[in-house]
């Protein structure tokens, strides 16, 4: 998928929220993060000439950290995310720059995607496609968080996740099978 249909496939899901052009091209911290994210990602991913290459990836990174600023997400270029991406609330998120996550994912405030364990098992989570993540969840470590899982507010995840789960607590235990339909 190209940037624009990538960008058009995450306006798309703020729509379905409810948005319109105007809130979320000027109000939504959330679109602009995963906006600025797609232009910094195509740059770190397609600029192959040096100098031209550093001199563009510093003027992104001067982009991306007003952004962080402004909206409290950060979202490093070299993280990969699919299409039909979803910020549901402005603030404290923060995506390890290994960060690897699938189609149509929504998370909310106060998430962070992280680094953690040790020798072989340290590591950064890799999420996969329609996965919801609630409010201040922590994800970390060199886990796999299968599709259509839930992960419930407040929750600490460090252990891998199976498809349809639903996880909740500290640490994140799996109380269901009845997965994120429904909240993505």
């Amino acid at each position: 998928m190209n940037v624009l249909k990538l960008i058009k496939s995450d306006y798309q899901k703020y729509q379905k929220y409810g948005g319109n052009f105007i809130s979320i091209l000027f109000f939504t911290q959330g679109f602009w993060a995963i906006f600025q994210y797609r232009v910094a990602n195509l740059a770190y991913r397609t600029l192959h000439i040096p100098v031209f290459r550093q001199v563009c990836l510093v003027g992104l990174l001067i982009w991306q950290k007003g952004i962080e600023i402004i909206s409290g997400i950060s979202i490093p270029a070299s993280v990969q995310i699919g299409h039909s991406f979803y910020i549901g609330h402005f603030g404290s998120v923060i995506l390890n720059a290994n960060t690897v996550i699938g189609d149509n994912c929504n998370i909310s405030q106060g998430v962070t995607i992280g680094v953690s364990g040790l020798d072989r098992n340290r590591g950064v989570p890799k999420i996969g496609d329609n996965v919801y993540i609630g409010a201040n969840t922590v994800v970390a470590g060199n886990i796999k968080i299968s599709n259509n899982v839930l992960i419930g507010a407040c929750s600490l995840v460090t252990e891998d996740a199976s498809e349809s789960a639903v996880l909740l607590g500290v640490p994140a235990i799996k109380i269901s099978n009845k997965g994120s339909k429904g909240y993505i």
